[in-house]
């Protein structure tokens, strides 16, 4: 397929090699010092792409419900993902809030939005419009979601604040943990040579 050979340089050598993409299984590797240079994931499409969709409906689910419900005496206050975004703002840590509410909502929603629109049509045999750019965009913004630092603040707080009332799990605490792991999991199954391959251009 045209678009589908690259110039790759060996991780290993530094040998500059001419190499196919559009294999269809087993490993490239360089003639020189056979080490890997690709290899293919299998069912890599079909697993991110339910894993993407798997992780939309857990963030759906993190941002719609409490992510714990504090009981001190007779009250009780229920905390959910902005929560601590617009506590920031109200004491006008404007830069610290846009910061939170960046690595820990937008650019995970961004980056599984984007994932969706690639290889949703893929797996159909079609391509989006601007597909390349989007993927590109996707795969740069993986470093920006920092959603494990996140929880685990959540968990430290939870524990300090555990000697000072009841403290009480919530859905969304739930299923935030598990988005972590199904993000991760998206990203481990990507196979962005296969995804080359198939829009047939160079990276």
């Amino acid at each position: 397929m045209a678009g589908s050979v690259s110039l790759m340089a060996c991780h290993e050598c530094d040998l500059l090699l001419r190499v196919d993409h559009s294999f269809a299984k087993g490993v490239v590797k360089c003639p020189r010092c056979a080490a890997v240079l690709l290899k293919h994931k299998r069912h890599s499409l079909d697993l991110t792409l339910a894993y993407t969709i798997t992780g939309l409906i857990l963030f759906v689910i993190s941002n719609s419900f409490p992510i714990i419900d504090f009981q001190f005496e007779r009250q009780s206050t229920e905390t959910i993902l902005l929560s601590g975004v617009w506590e920031l703002l109200d004491q006008d840590m404007y830069l610290l809030a846009g910061l939170v509410f960046v690595t820990t909502i937008l650019a995970p929603f961004t980056q599984l939005a984007t994932l969706l629109y690639v290889f949703l049509p893929l797996k159909f045999n079609r391509i989006a419009p601007y597909t390349s750019e989007v993927f590109r965009f996707a795969s740069a913004l993986r470093s920006w979601s920092m959603m494990e630092v996140f929880m685990l603040g959540i968990l430290v707080s939870t524990v300090k604040l555990a000697s000072m009332g009841t403290i009480v799990p919530g859905i969304a605490l739930w299923s935030f943990g598990i988005l972590i792991f199904v993000l991760a999991a998206a990203t481990s199954s990507l196979d962005p040579d296969l995804v080359w391959e198939k829009l047939g251009v160079s990276q």
